[in-house]
Formats: C-alpha cells, structure tokens, sequence
C-alpha cells in the first residue's frame, strides 16, 4: 500500500464530507480529490516521472495540500522549503535536491521552471480530472525533509510512504483520532509535524480541519471559539503564549477540546502544570525527529509524566548508549537510538553520512535522554549541547526546567561558553516575566542544584532565537 491508498479512505470513501477550511472558504474530500488530480496530471504533462523532486517554497494554503496530494499520486518527491529561509539556504536546497522544477510565490533564482500559485492553479483548467495511472509501492520516497542545519548545511531526510503510513496509523491508534475530531492545525506543512502528523491524520481519519497560514496568539482565542476543534497540535512557544489568554476563555476552550499534544521542542515541566490549571487539559507530550517521525509518546490514556515524552510507539524500539557503545541502565543518561518502521533510510546523496548516522540498524538520533525503572524516557538535550565543567557533565535542560520553575522567569536557555580553569561553565539567557535579582535567582540555584551546574552569569534577553516551529536555536544567542 501507499499513501494514496490510506487517504482514499477519505478522498473516495467520504466525497462529500467537507475536508478542509482555509481563509473562510471549504472544500470536500471530493474537491480535494479533483484538484490533486487536475494536478498530477498536468505535472506528468510537464515530463515528471515517479522519482522527481519538486521544491515548493509556500506558506500554508490550501493549493499546498493540493500539491503534496498530487506528488503522493504522481510518485513525485515533495521537497518544502522552510518559508523563513532566505537566499543562502534556499540556494543551498535547490542545489542539493536538483528539482525538475520550483513552486514559489516569490522570485527564486532558479534554471528550471518556477511557477507561482496562481500560474499553476489557472494551467489545471487544461488537465483532465481523472486520477493518474502511475504504480508505486510503500518504499517509494514521498518526500525530502531538510533538517534545520544548526551545526553545519541542511541535509535532506528521504522519507518513504511506508515511514509516513505507519506515523500516521501510529497516532491514530495511540490518540484515538477519528472521522468525529475537529483539527485546528496551524503548523506550517513544510514540517513533518505538520505534514506528516497533521495533514495526514486528518485525511486518513477523516476529520475536519481548520488550516491556518499562521498560529496568532492575539485571535487565535477566537478561532478556538468559533471552529471549536477537539484536536490541536502545537509547539512550547505556542502554549506558553495561550497561558496569556484570560482564564474565562481557556476555560471555555477546555470544555469542548480533547487533546492537546506539544512537540518539536522541550515542553517545560512548569508550562504543562500552568496550562492544565488554567484549561483544565493535561498537554501530551510527545518526540519526533525530521528523520524518524514519532518515536516516543506520553500515553492517551494513563499518566503524562511531566518533563518527559513518554514511552516508545508501537513498533519502536529504543536504546540509551553511552560514548563506548554500551547500554547505560535506567536513571543514568545516554545518547538515544532508534529503530522502527518509523525511520528514514538516508541522507539525499550523502551516502557516508547515512552510513556513520546508523549503528547495528539503530538511528544515531543526538539527543541524550534518561529512561525510567517503568519506561519513560526524558530528554537531557542535544549531545552537542552537552557542557563538560570541570570533568563534570552538565545538562542544559536540568538548569532551564530549574529557572522556568521561578516566578521571574518565563523562559530560561543554559550554554557552555569557554573558561581556562574548568574548560567550560553554564551561562543562562532569560527572558524575564518582570525584573529580578541575579544573586537571588543564584542563590536559588545553590539551595537545588550541584554547585557546579550554577550558571556564571544570568543574560537578559527580549526574546529566545527560535526557528519555525519554536526550537531554541542556541547557536544564535548573543555572543
């Protein structure tokens, strides 16, 4: 099977149960059947073959969904472009994927054809609507997805139907989503959290959804209140601006939603405990990655266990390694490897580096973590942003949760920065609630924490740098 397989559940089993709403106006499961059509066929016409890549460098909208939809069917590769990007990156995508061609709304300096969304919707009056007759299989790839590239240039993740299908099936089993949800999705479709989470949970199950361009915590309150969704996935950064709302619409909120999930960065402890107070929902949180999907996640039904992500999705499997290669027991912290259906199968054209990012078949993920007696894992943070003081190793997330906990303190990110005596120390970056003193916040520190994981100085910043879907990008924190 393919993913066309799984979405026809929708597009041919329920044509005329509306689909989506984007910008006031709704389309069927039908509508979006005759679009993605109208669609592979004319990208057939223009002499794509299953195996081509098409970059598209779009907001979401609904001629995104129509896109991806025809690549599934065509066999073409999906290759979305993070629409924060500027010129550098961009560039360096276009280079690296080789795409027979480029949907922008915006001018990109390409050699093969760019078309906008208005050229390319007038060209499908031409296509025929029936579907395209092209054979595929479950190991075919369905899309590239560039990492974000904070340590070096982005590398393209192939994911495959199969990789995408079983993430999904996942998540629908394990948060019992179904035809009678109402999802408000507002994370960008470039993402896999919002494409192969999102988007194709709500075409499997059937649910209707609400596509926004953007999350806006000034209205997104009235959208809430006027789409009623029983569904929402989210990032921190979006729920701790929802603990802003009045406590009277959260509440309102609360009494028709039935799950909120958080992923793609660190959910802090403090934040999940607020917004259950206030919405009267318990957040589950989950982890992914660009290249393995949904890993590991706090059950539906049973305990969200604050700070971690849970327990390995079905079919999972996961181990916790230390520098040597040997397995670390519960409650002591190693770097995490996975293995599963779930996980991609490479680098685009990087054969070396797919080849030293596997070990035994298990995916080298980077992230550090701790796994309770009972099998739930926590995330320590990037092994790259592991700090070493003094022989002493010092986990970042350790401290942030720390500072998070603290009334002054809405949002705290822990680095290393060089020392002569102890070869690195912690420095914190706050974004402060309302003023503090940085020698009580210190002293603090000392009543809780090891003395050596106190940070040195405590940075007072606006704002956290952040990419699209709310991770702290530590690299670009003032020097």
């Amino acid at each position: 099977m393919t993913l066309t397989d799984l979405f026809d559940l929708s597009l041919r089993g329920r044509p005329d149960t509306v689909a989506l709403e984007f910008e006031g106006n709704t389309y069927t499961f039908g509508d979006l059947e005759c679009r993605s059509n109208r669609l592979a066929q004319f990208l057939i016409s223009e002499s794509f073959s299953p195996g081509d890549r098409l970059c598209v460098y779009l907001a979401n909208s609904v001629e995104m969904v129509d896109i991806y939809l025809a690549c599934i069917k065509a066999g073409v590769i999906f290759v979305p472009i993070n629409i924060l990007y500027r010129d550098r990156e961009i560039s360096h995508i276009l280079q690296d994927a080789e795409p027979r061609a480029v949907i922008s709304d915006q001018h990109l300096p390409v050699s093969v054809p760019l078309w906008t969304r208005a050229s390319l919707m007038a060209s499908l009056n031409r296509s025929s609507s029936e579907r395209p007759p092209v054979t595929l299989d479950g190991d075919c790839a369905a899309s590239i997805i560039y990492t974000s590239g904070t340590t070096g240039t982005a590398k393209g993740a192939v994911l495959s139907h199969n990789n995408f299908a079983v993430n999904a099936l996942n998540l629908l089993t394990c948060w019992q989503i179904t035809s009678a949800d109402r999802l408000l999705l507002a994370l960008p479709l470039f993402h896999v959290h919002g494409l192969g989470n999102g988007l194709h949970c709500a075409l499997i199950s059937g649910c209707r959804t609400r596509l926004l361009e953007r999350f806006a915590h000034e209205s997104a309150g009235d959208v809430f209140l006027q789409f009623r969704p029983t569904l929402f996935f989210g990032v921190p950064a979006m729920y701790v601006r929802m603990l802003e709302w009045d406590p009277v619409l959260a509440r309102k909120i609360g009494s028709f939603m039935r799950l909120y999930v958080s992923g793609s960065a660190p959910l802090p402890a403090a934040v999940l405990d607020k917004f259950e107070t206030l919405f009267q929902h318990r957040i589950l949180e989950r982890y992914g990655m660009s290249e393995t999907l949904m890993n590991i996640s706090n059950p539906y039904l049973g305990e969200r266990r604050a700070g971690t992500v849970g327990l390995p999705l079905p079919g999972v499997s996961a181990r916790l390694l230390d520098a040597d290669g040997k397995s670390v027991p519960a409650g002591e912290t190693g770097e995490l490897y996975l293995r599963g259906p779930n996980v991609f199968s490479g680098y685009w054209k990087r054969e070396e580096t797919t080849r030293s990012a596997f070990l035994d078949g298990f995916f080298r993920t980077g992230d550090l973590a701790t796994r309770s007696p009972d099998g739930y894992y926590t995330l320590c943070g990037r092994k790259s942003d592991l700090i070493i003081s003094g022989g002493f190793n010092i986990y970042p997330r350790e401290i942030e949760e720390f500072l998070q906990e603290q009334p002054e303190i809405q949002e705290a990110a822990v680095v290393g920065v060089s020392d002569p005596v102890r070869g690195e120390v912690p420095i914190a970056y706050v974004v402060a609630a309302h003023e503090f003193e940085a020698s009580e916040l210190e002293s603090r520190c000392r009543s809780k924490i090891a003395s050596f994981k106190i940070p040195r100085r405590f940075v007072r910043v606006e704002s956290l740098p952040r990419n699209a879907l709310g991770k702290i990008q530590k690299h670009l924190l003032p020097k």
